[in-house]
């Protein structure tokens, strides 16, 4: 694949991140602003290897968006009520108090 074309993927992918990540929180889907931003001052790269590096960047960026960042709404003063994603949600091991040995 091109450079041209992952760097369209890279930009489709993280506006799609950023609306499933901050769904129905307006002031956060401004997130849109930066990232066309940020695409906006590196038009002009044209070295490969810079290039690359913002890839790798943005890459970064939109998996700790997906894979980290859980939604809060303020419910009462103090008060947050978090909103996991399903894809956030993973099975977690039962504690045991006693261990078994490995033989």
């Amino acid at each position: 694949m091109g450079q041209a074309a992952k760097v369209l993927q890279l930009f489709k992918t993280l506006h799609r991140t950023r609306q499933q990540v901050f769904k129905n929180d307006a002031r956060a889907l401004e997130a849109r602003i930066k990232i066309n931003e940020e695409f906006k001052c590196n038009k002009t790269e044209t070295s490969a290897k810079k290039i690359e590096e913002l890839i790798k960047i943005g890459s970064d960026v939109e998996l700790i968006l997906r894979t980290s960042v859980i939604q809060g709404i303020h419910t009462d003063h103090n008060t947050l009520k978090l909103v996991p994603r399903k894809d956030l949600l993973i099975e977690n091991v039962p504690y045991c108090d006693a261990p078994t040995q490995k033989q």
